[in-house]
C-alpha cells in the first residue's frame, strides 16, 4: 500500500529525519515538497566540486547518503522521495532508479505535447533525466538514492528525484552539479516550459505512484497564496482550504446533549485552585478554556502550563494570550514540583506556550521543570507536550535529555486544514519531531480535533502517519470554539463516530487511541501511558 504526501517546503533535515522513520512503517510512502535552497553532498561528491566555499553559501550545506556527487535544491524545484520496498535482489536497486526516472520523463512530457524541450529522457553514462538530447544536452533533473535494511529485514528505498521546474539556476553556478563539468543544468521554464510548481509536482506524484506502488489516499498542506479579500485571515485560509465559512454553526448554536458539561466545583476543585494561586502556577485546563476542568480538578489532577501564559503564535483555534510574552521566571519549576508533589500525583501533565521569542523555543525551562519533578517526586510519571520548537532538533533534545516518560507533540489537524488551523506550524514538522521522539525511545503521543471541516478519511490518513513514525497514543476530541474571533465550527461529530475514528487508529497500529467528543489532550493521560507501556517503556537515565 502506497501513500502519497505533498508537504510544502521543506528542510533538508527534516524531510531526512521524516523518511528515516518512514523506513521502519509498514506502508510505502512519496513524499513531495521543496526544499530552500540547500546544497547536498551524495557519497561520492568530491569537496573541489564547490567553486565556491562551502561555509560561504547563502545556503544549508549539507553531507547525505544517496548516491551521486554535489547538487542544489531550491523553491521552484519538484523534489520526490520514495520510502518503498524493494526485492532483495542486487538488481533492485537500479531497477528502482529507472522508475524513477520514468516518472520523471513521463512528468515533463505530459506538459510538452509540442516537444519544446526537445528529445526528452537519458544520457548514457550519466544519471538523471535530461531534454535537448538531440541538440545539446541539459540535465533537468538530478536522480539520488540507497537502500537500507529496516528492523524487519525489508530492504527499503531513500532519498529520490529532484526535477528543476522553475528553479533560480544561478543556485548552480556555485558548484560543479552532479561533477559534470561540460553538460548545462536547465529547467522547464529556462527551456521554454512556463508551468507551475505545483501542477508539476501533482503529476510527478502520480506518475511515481503509478510506477512504485498501488496508491492509497493522499494528503497535501495548503500552499496556496494569500487572499486580497477583506475577510480576516483566519477565514481566507479556511476558504482556500476548501472549507465554507459561510455554512459553519454559529458560535450561539445549540450544543448538543454529549457536548454539555455540568460543573462541580465542589472541595478537590477548590483546593486545586487554592494550589495553583498559592504557587502562581498558570494551568492550561484554566487558559484553554478545557471543558474537563471540573472532572479533572475533582480527581485532584490538572496540567501545567509552562514558560509564561503568553504564546507566540495565533492559532485560530486557541484562547491563550497572545501579548508579548514576558522574560522566564527561574523558579516556576520548582513550584510545578512542589504543586506534584502537595497533590501527590502519580502521573504529572507539564505543558507549554510556544516561545519563538527565545532561542531555545523554551525546551531548556521544560527540561528544568521535569527535572525538578523528578527530584522531589521520583515516582511521578512524567508527561510534556510541546510545541514544535520551529524543528530545531538541539532545542528538542534539551528535552530529550531530561527523559520525560511520554513526549507529546499535538498534530492538531488534517494536512489540509494545517495552514489554516495553525499558520505558524507545518504537518511535516509535527511529524518529524514525533519521529525524533521516537527514535529517542520515548513513549510518544499526538492529539488532534474534529469539527473543522476535515473528513474521516482525512482523520485516519493523519493516524496511519502517527503510527508510521512509530507515535503510540493518540487523542481526538470535539473543537469547540472558544469566541466568535476564532475559528467556526462547521459540525459537531457524534460519539458513534468518535468510536469509528478509534477504531480506525487503532487498524492503524496506534496502541491507544482516546476519541470522544471532550477528549482534549491529557484527559486519561495515566491510562493511555499504562496502554501504551508494553510497547514502548523509555529508560531514564
Amino acid at each position: 500500500m502506497l501513500r502519497r504526501r505533498h508537504l510544502g517546503r521543506v528542510s533538508f533535515a527534516e524531510a531526512d529525519d521524516l523518511q528515516r522513520a518512514l523506513l521502519e512503517a509498514t506502508d510505502d510512502y512519496v513524499l513531495l515538497f521543496e526544499h530552500p535552497p540547500t546544497y547536498t553532498r551524495g557519497i561520492r561528491a568530491r569537496e573541489e566540486h564547490f567553486l565556491v566555499a562551502a561555509d560561504s553559501l547563502n545556503a544549508d550545506v549539507v553531507s547525505t547518503d544517496r548516491g551521486g556527487d554535489v547538487t542544489y535544491h531550491a523553491p521552484g524545484q519538484a523534489v520526490g522521495w520514495a520510502i518503498v520496498t524493494v526485492r532483495d535482489d542486487p538488481a533492485a536497486g537500479r531497477l528502482h532508479v529507472t522508475a524513477l526516472e520514468e516518472a520523471v520523463i513521463a512528468t515533463v512530457r505530459s506538459f510538452d505535447p509540442e516537444g519544446r524541450l526537445g528529445e526528452i529522457g537519458r544520457l548514457k553514462g550519466y544519471p538523471g533525466v535530461w531534454a535537448r538530447l538531440d541538440s545539446r544536452p541539459h540535465k533537468i533533473a538530478a536522480v539520488g538514492v540507497r537502500t537500507r535494511r529496516n528492523r524487519r529485514g525489508e530492504r527499503r528505498t531513500l532519498h529520490g528525484v529532484a526535477l528543476n521546474v522553475d528553479i533560480d539556476l544561478a543556485g548552480f553556478a556555485a558548484i560543479v552539479p552532479c561533477g559534470i563539468v561540460d553538460k548545462p543544468v536547465g529547467s522547464m521554464k529556462s527551456l521554454g516550459l512556463d508551468v507551475g510548481e505545483a501542477e508539476v509536482e501533482e503529476r510527478l506524484g502520480q506518475e511515481l505512484a503509478a510506477r512504485l506502488g498501488s496508491e492509497q489516499r493522499v494528503a497535501r498542506v495548503d500552499r496556496s497564496a494569500a487572499s486580497t479579500s477583506d475577510e480576516r485571515p483566519l477565514i481566507r485560509r479556511l476558504r482556500k482550504a476548501g472549507v465554507n465559512p459561510d455554512e459553519a454553526l454559529s458560535i450561539n448554536s445549540r450544543k448538543p446533549d454529549w457536548l454539555r458539561i455540568e460543573a462541580h466545583m465542589g472541595q478537590e476543585y477548590q483546593s486545586l485552585r487554592t494550589l495553583t494561586e498559592d504557587l502562581r502556577l498558570v494551568t492550561v485546563c484554566e487558559e484553554a478554556g478545557c471543558p474537563n476542568i471540573f472532572e479533572c480538578w475533582e480527581s485532584g489532577t490538572a496540567t501545567f502550563m509552562v514558560n509564561g501564559e503568553r504564546c507566540t503564535r495565533a492559532c485560530g483555534f486557541c484562547l491563550i494570550d497572545t501579548r508579548k510574552p514576558l522574560a522566564l521566571d527561574p523558579t516556576e519549576p520548582s513550584r510545578v514540583a512542589e504543586a506534584v508533589v502537595r497533590l501527590g500525583l502519580s502521573h504529572a501533565v507539564v505543558t507549554c506556550v510556544a516561545r519563538d521569542d527565545l532561542d531555545d523555543g523554551g525546551a531548556g525551562a521544560i527540561a528544568d521543570t521535569i527535572r525538578a519533578i523528578r527530584e522531589r517526586s521520583p515516582e511521578t510519571n512524567i508527561e510534556v507536550l510541546i510545541s514544535d520548537l520551529k524543528g530545531d532538533p538541539a532545542a528538542l533534545q534539551l528535552i530529550i535529555d531530561a527523559r520525560p516518560d511520554v513526549m507529546n507533540h499535538n498534530m492538531e489537524t488534517v494536512a489540509r486544514l494545517q495552514r489554516a488551523v495553525r499558520p505558524s506550524a507545518a504537518y511535516h514538522r509535527s511529524l518529524t519531531v514525533l519521529a525524533r521522539s521516537v527514535a529517542a525511545g520515548l513513549t510518544t503521543k499526538s492529539g488532534m480535533m474534529v469539527g473543522l471541516g476535515e473528513t474521516a478519511d482525512e482523520v485516519e490518513e493523519v493516524l496511519v502517519d502517527l503510527a508510521s513514525v512509530g507515535v503510540s497514543i493518540a487523542t481526538i476530541g470535539q473543537y469547540l470554539r472558544p469566541t466568535a474571533q476564532h475559528l467556526p465550527v462547521a459540525r459537531y461529530w457524534e460519539p458513534a463516530e468518535f468510536d469509528d475514528l478509534a477504531r480506525r487508529g487503532q487498524r492503524a497500529g496506534l496502541a491507544h487511541v482516546q476519541a470522544s467528543p471532550l477528549t482534549r489532550s491529557s484527559y486519561h493521560a495515566r491510562e493511555a501511558l499504562s496502554d501504551a507501556t508494553p510497547l514502548a517503556l523509555p529508560t531514564r537515565r
